[in-house]
């Protein structure tokens, strides 16, 4: 099994410190990054409207963005819980509020992770290509 295929990623220095939500410190001290996730956390619907929603505007309290989604303001809550989990957003008081924004480490990570995979597998149907155009050339030159 290769690294790509493994369901958690070592990503050095991808995502900050111990402790941040969706990264857990592995046994030799450095962080494992797990895209699973974010991958979970922006699998429902509702909740990438959320994450767009804070794309969008680049932050705001759970009142704010209920106000642009089509769901309560507790269910936002709850998705912004998730979201927080997996390191795409941070959560911050401000006076009596709670402001959440983007963090885009996790998703940074994610994407190089996704990147490496396909390059991966870029290689690997590059070997296969390769076998076949050499395998069809021996068979020309047999018919010849």
């Amino acid at each position: 099994m290769t690294t790509a295929d493994r369901p958690e990623q070592v990503e050095p220095g991808a995502a900050g410190a111990a402790g941040v939500p969706g990264v857990t410190q592995a046994g030799s001290g450095r962080q494992v990054f797990r895209p699973d996730a974010v991958f979970e956390a922006l699998g429902d619907p509702t909740r990438r409207v959320v994450f767009e929603v804070l794309v969008n505007g680049g932050g705001g309290t759970a009142t704010s963005i209920a106000s642009e989604v089509p769901v309560t303001r507790q269910a936002v809550v709850q998705h912004l819980g998730v979201l927080r989990e997996a390191g795409l957003v941070e959560s911050r008081r401000q006076g009596r509020e709670v402001r959440f924004e983007l963090r885009s480490s996790a998703l940074n990570a994610t994407a190089a992770w996704m990147a490496d995979v396909a390059a991966q597998w870029d290689q690997r149907l590059a070997v296969i290509t390769e076998l076949a155009e050499s395998r069809q050339a021996a068979e020309t030159d047999e018919e010849s």
